[in-house]
């Protein structure tokens, strides 16, 4: 078996958590100590992220959705491929190495998805992005961390709270819809969905199409 090789490490800014960006022949891993945040032969859970938000957007004009975490850009691409070519897709990156990944070692898996004109970056913590919109967007996509228990930075953590969550539906359109991708279940963090003002589905994801790991994707309409 061939062995692991890294090609770069960073620190998240504003933390101690340190990433690396290691590859093993065509496979890709970003990882945080010992575990792996994401790999690229395991996306079937971050495509269905994307999936459920376009399946529920269908027929909408002129989306605007924002994507919380580039990771491998497996969620872009599949958000690029659900929307029309009215959509506007913002994503937050927080490392701006994560993007230099994606334009340098995977520039192939990247495909030239961040060259396309539906898409703007925002350099920076999601949380500052869903603050700075006022019922801007159609959908929020949150890949962040490890899902409502954070991992890698503390901080995240926020983004799940009762306030937090009460500003991401702030940020939302009418009919808006929060999706939010979990490594694993969380009943008490589905009873804060539904205590913010939002109606909730939760949703299965493979890591593989069809088998694998599990996760959770929550689906969260805006109610009121």
């Amino acid at each position: 078996m061939l062995p692991w090789v890294e090609l770069g490490r960073t620190t998240v800014p504003g933390d101690s958590a340190e990433l690396r960006l290691m590859q093993r022949g065509g496979e890709f891993a970003i990882m945080v100590g010992p575990i792996a945040l994401m790999n690229s032969r395991m996306t079937g859970s971050e495509i269905a992220l994307a999936d459920v938000a376009c399946e529920r957007l269908n027929g909408r004009r002129n989306v605007r959705m924002l994507i919380g975490g580039y990771g491998m850009g497996f969620t872009l691409r599949a958000a690029q491929a659900g929307l029309g070519t009215d959509a506007q897709i913002v994503v937050a990156e927080l490392v701006p190495e994560v993007l230099a990944w994606a334009r340098g070692p995977m520039a192939e898996l990247t495909a030239g998805s961040l060259d396309d004109p539906r898409v703007s970056i925002h350099d920076g913590d999601v949380g500052a992005a869903i603050r700075a919109a006022r019922a801007g967007y159609d959908a929020i996509l949150l890949d962040v961390d490890n899902g409502p228990d954070g991992l890698s930075r503390d901080a995240n953590e926020k983004l799940y709270t009762r306030n937090g969550l009460e500003i991401a539906r702030q940020a939302l359109k009418p009919n808006g819809i929060l999706v939010v991708w979990s490594a694993a279940p969380d009943l008490a963090f589905a009873a804060r969905l539904t205590h913010s003002g939002f109606a909730v589905e939760e949703i299965t994801a493979r890591a593989h199409k069809g088998r694998g790991s599990r996760y959770v994707i929550w689906v969260a309409k805006k109610a009121r």
